[in-house]
């Protein structure tokens, strides 16, 4: 018996009927309705159905902030299919993978720009997938892919303006695929995780609990998260249409261009990476109305990485917002635990589960880790965020689910009180002569020195003791602290076998699209 209840569509359609006057999104000077945007997804339903794309299809979906991602978004979803969002950065060969391992029926891709040609990868990759037969080409005005042979791309605009604008929404089960996100295959090629209907669904309505969501008192969000990353398309995205808010989107994080927004836009709720939270706090200088800012700002979401404290801190004493820290993966809909609102901030601490959702810790055989406070285990995840499985890969989701316990691969350990602290993932654990060294913790350390603005933390191969302690830090400007003072610096606050024997100094780290620190590219 299929239980409509719960598609995902419904956090568009829902609040277009109740709220159809409401902006729903700005976007430079545009201002769109909720009426409007539900029209325009009807318009790519239709044009989906047009071309034969049933229930059950995957559609992916190559698309920076920009109205288009929700209105291709909830078109797929309201036409039956599974939406597969897509990273911008991917080159050729790298979208045919995806488009080939998703199975992807249909592909929608943004032209982009000379310096990012989004198209032109994304039309190379559907030219060498043999099972995708549509591709409709988003234009931004520049120049269009080249076609190659007989073939050129389908223009969007033109295709979908023929298209009614009312749809009746296919019915789907709520534990049919709505969404299909890319693992970041940083142990292998990428994996999609399916989430269902109702893991995305309930995920969005969290936002009830975990903000204090009243589609009474509405939102203004900023969107300078990715919406085809997780945290940014379920918090930022669906959590505000669940609730009737307005998103203010930015097409790539810039930290001056973001406080801007925030300022024209009264914006009430900012969620980012930690090192957004960095960019933030780096471009406030006296140009910016501080004041305001925090009279506004409600909400301050933080996940995808451990927050330095240090962070925390001058968050609060310049914005009056502490940052509330969650935790979660692709896996999970994204969100798995967050910290209480309203509540003091356990610096550190990614909170609790979410209403519906256990968490516990556990050893490699999928043994309980029972140790009291200070043992360290893997967090394993129970609960309706839990995604079907990776797609086509039986093998891996019978590894990483057993009895409904989803494992993380991250490290943690809980207190008395049940809160969650990230020690660190399991494969940056740094095991140096014997001991293992987690870097998230010498990190923190790090950052508290006067002359560290960003730093990470890594291991490098050594000789005698396996690996070595390195840390790569971006100073702060004007600042003349050379290696080995900080290295002296560090064995004062750590122990012997915790200290950094290597620090390297560098203008920036490398970031990956969602602006984690790509540990990866460090050596």
């Amino acid at each position: 018996m299929l239980s409509p209840s719960r598609n995902v569509s419904r956090l568009l359609t829902d609040t277009a009927s109740r709220h159809p006057e409401r902006t729903a999104i700005v976007f430079g000077e545009d201002h769109i309705t909720y009426a409007a945007l539900d029209a325009a997804a009807n318009r790519v339903a239709n044009l989906l159905v047009s071309r034969g794309i049933q229930p059950g299809d995957k559609v992916a979906l190559s698309c920076p902030n920009l109205p288009h991602f929700s209105t291709v978004y909830f078109g797929i979803l309201k036409a039956g299919a599974a939406v597969v969002p897509l990273n911008v950065l991917l080159k050729a060969r790298e979208v045919a993978y995806h488009l080939a391992d998703s199975d992807a029926k249909a592909y929608f891709a943004f032209e982009g720009t000379p310096e990012l040609p989004i198209g032109q990868a994304a039309w190379e990759g559907f030219r060498a997938t043999e099972g995708c037969t549509e591709f409709f080409l988003i234009e931004s005005g520049g120049a269009a892919p080249a076609g190659g042979g007989s073939r050129t791309p389908e223009s969007y605009q033109a295709v979908v303006a023929e298209q009614p604008v009312t749809f009746r929404t296919l019915e789907r089960d709520e534990d049919d695929t709505a969404v299909v996100l890319y693992t970041s295959g940083t142990t292998g090629h990428p994996k999609g995780a399916e989430l269902r209907h109702r893991n995305v669904y309930d995920n969005a309505l969290v936002g009830r609990d975990l903000f204090v969501a009243d589609p009474g008192r509405p939102d203004t969000y900023l969107c300078a998260l990715p919406l085809f990353h997780a945290f940014g398309q379920t918090v930022v995205q669906n959590g505000a249409f669940a609730f009737g808010g307005t998103i203010v989107m930015q097409p790539r994080f810039e930290a001056q261009a973001a406080l801007r927004l925030m300022l024209d836009h009264d914006v009430t709720f900012f969620a980012g990476v930690p090192t957004m939270y960095w960019g933030l706090l780096a471009a406030l200088d006296e140009t910016v109305d501080v004041a305001r800012l925090a009279a506004n700002l409600r909400v301050a979401a933080a996940g995808g990485a451990a927050l330095p404290a240090e962070i925390h801190k001058q968050f609060k004493d310049r914005f009056g917002v502490t940052i509330l820290e969650g935790y979660g993966l692709s896996e999970t809909s994204p969100i798995a635990s967050f910290s209480r609102f309203g509540e003091e901030p356990r610096v550190g601490s990614i909170g609790v589960p979410i209403p519906g959702v256990e968490m516990k810790l556990i050893r490699d055989d999928w043994s309980d880790a029972e140790g009291g406070p200070e043992e360290i285990g893997e967090i394993a995840i129970r609960g309706h965020n839990v995604m079907k499985g990776y797609y086509k890969r039986p093998g891996s989701t019978a590894e990483a689910i057993k009895e409904g316990w989803f494992r993380s691969g991250d490290l943690a350990r809980r207190d008395e009180d049940g809160f969650y602290y990230i020690v660190d993932r399991s494969k940056d654990m740094i095991i140096r002569g014997g001991f293992n060294v987690y870097p998230r913790e010498i990190e923190e350390v790090l950052m508290e020195h006067p002359s560290v603005s960003l730093v990470a933390v890594i291991g490098v191969p050594h000789e005698s003791h396996g690996e070595e302690i390195k840390a790569v830090v971006v100073k702060e400007a004007g600042s003349d602290t050379t290696e080995d003072e900080l290295v002296a610096w560090a064995k004062e606050q750590l122990a012997g076998y915790k200290y950094p024997r290597v620090i390297q100094f560098v203008d920036e780290l490398p970031l990956t699209s969602t602006g984690k620190i790509l540990k990866r590219h460090l050596s």
